[in-house]
């Protein structure tokens, strides 16, 4: 379990620890949102893509009851048990002999192990939930309800029992895909419907095993999509009402028409038993299915800092009211956007077309595209718009980013001889950058000046501006003197947005800065 601001949030895999400390605990990372042509192996359609009727000719009857479509989608939603086995770091320890508590102690290590020394490994199990995708055993699931299992068990409606084994999994979006083993008998399958054609407010039914209650039936609505846990950069939930709780993970969630448009992952819930509940979006499982079957997932990558296109930003930069779109902070060297001719200060508001509307969805789109493929980025340069062709390139992974993400402590550097900028506007004083110091602050001798000093309560600082950041631009001019900077700020009025972009370690972001003082009667 996770703590989320007050609630505990837990990933819906029931975990039984069969020794202690052995549970197992899921992730819920969501992928990026995209519709991916329908997968084939052997020439055979590996999924059953919805038709847009409702599946078997069942719809929801108007005396209100679900039985008839639940009745048809119940067979082909699955409980999965899986067994995963760990090295005991304390193999061989035993327990110590004597009267009193020791003697409490050897009884209770005994009851759970039957022996007077710890085992050399510890097995843990988990319980979750599927469905089947077609005849040919393959079944959906959370990447968290399999991850490192050495065993997994695979129980039907119809009360049939299959070994399954790991075909590919992706803990990013936690989603798996694994088949069943000596098949025998036909398999009940369902169709994978379009989870972007949901609605808010559409009715959904979820299926699966809370709790180890197998074939358990839920009712609800969608209550929101596009939401984020803060989990990684992919997340892109479906929330609904319908309960969901452990045990869950992994399960269908079903529209009214009997389509899969869901993979029901995580809850946030101040108690066991209630709670919201989430989902990874259908779609992007299909757009995943192909690269599962492979093995290995490999997503697009452009090679940008991006962030929320705020009102001050909007402002700061000159762009009509109601702009949408991903700021680009910064961009890598010799990355796909670098060599595209994406620039900083550039507004990303399409791809291929399609609008970007924030960073996480222009994230999702790109790592849609496979490695090498094309796009077309459409920018906001001022307010002049351009479409820059970009060759996509595989995604690094997570920690080799992490490792250039912005920020970093403040540094210490003395103050020496500075010349001061004072400026009572943004409440910071800004000094030429010492041609010794400049390497160290990771830019060139010409280029920024320094900041010195920070008003943690004035303009600047409130923006976020720290003591031994570089300022390289105001409001998209670069700068190299203090008096470039002072001129530039002096032109603005009280109550203005001024755009700065800052050099801070090896990363350089915008942040806007609103003048001081009051401003001007109308």
């Amino acid at each position: 379990m996770r703590r989320h601001t007050a609630f505990t949030m837990s990933f819906v895999a029931l975990a039984v620890a069969v020794a202690t400390a052995c549970g197992i605990e899921g992730r819920a990372d969501a992928g990026p949102a995209a519709q991916a042509p329908t997968a084939k192996e052997s020439g055979k359609q590996l999924w059953h893509e919805s038709s847009g009727q409702p599946v078997a000719n069942v719809s929801v009857p108007s005396h209100s009851s679900l039985a008839p479509l639940v009745k048809q989608l119940k067979p082909a939603v699955v409980n999965i048990s899986s067994t995963t086995v760990m090295k005991n770091p304390h193999k061989g320890l035993r327990m110590p002999q004597g009267g009193g508590d020791d003697d409490e102690n050897q009884q209770l290590f005994e009851r759970f192990f039957g022996q007077r020394e710890m085992p050399e490994e510890l097995k843990g199990t988990s319980l979750g939930s599927g469905f089947i995708i077609n005849e040919d055993g393959f079944v959906l699931t959370n990447n968290h309800v399999v991850k490192d299992a050495t065993d997994i068990k695979v129980r039907l409606s119809d009360g049939r029992e299959f070994e399954a084994k790991i075909v590919g999994r992706d803990p990013a979006s936690d989603v798996a895909l694994i088949k069943l083993q000596q098949l025998k008998g036909k398999l009940p399958t369902v169709a994978l419907g379009d989870s972007d054609a949901l609605d808010q407010g559409d009715f959904v039914v979820a299926i699966g095993s809370p709790l180890g209650f197998r074939e358990s039936v839920t009712f609800g609505i969608i209550s929101a999509k596009d939401r984020t846990l803060n989990s990684g950069p992919f997340d892109d939930f479906l929330q609904t009402d319908a309960a969901i709780n452990q045990g869950n993970s992994g399960g269908p969630l079903f529209n009214m028409k009997g389509e899969v448009v869901g993979i029901n992952t995580a809850i946030i819930s101040p108690q066991i038993g209630s709670g919201i509940g989430f989902a990874v979006p259908i779609n992007i499982a299909k757009q995943l299915i192909p690269q599962l079957l492979a093995g290995k997932v490999s997503r697009g990558y452009l090679g940008v800092a991006v962030s929320d296109l705020t009102p001050d930003f909007i402002q700061g930069f000159g762009l009509k009211e109601g702009t949408k779109g991903a700021l680009v902070q910064s961009v890598v060297p010799k990355a796909p956007a670098d060599k595209a001719g994406v620039k900083p200060g550039d507004v990303v508001v399409a791809v291929n077309g399609k609008a970007v509307d924030n960073p996480g969805l222009l994230t999702r789109t790109v790592s849609a595209i496979p490695p090498g493929g094309k796009a077309t980025l459409t920018v906001l340069r001022g307010n002049e718009k351009k479409d820059l062709q970009v060759t996509v390139a595989q995604r690094p992974d997570e920690e080799a980013l992490a490792r250039g993400e912005l920020g970093g402590e403040e540094g210490e550097g003395g103050e020496g001889a500075q010349k001061p900028g004072a400026n009572d506007k943004l409440g910071i004083r800004i000094a030429p950058i010492p041609p010794k110091a400049a390497s160290e602050l990771g830019v060139q001798p010409d280029q920024g000046v320094l900041v010195v000093s920070v008003n943690p309560n004035g303009p600047a600082g409130t923006a976020g501006i720290r003591r031994n950041d570089v300022i390289l631009e105001v409001n998209r001019q670069p700068v190299n003197k203090v008096e470039q900077v002072v001129g530039l700020i002096q032109q603005m009025k009280p109550g203005q947005v001024i755009v700065l972009r800052v050099q801070r370690g090896s990363q350089a972001t915008y942040l806007p800065v609103k003048i001081g003082g009051e401003k001007e009667k109308k």
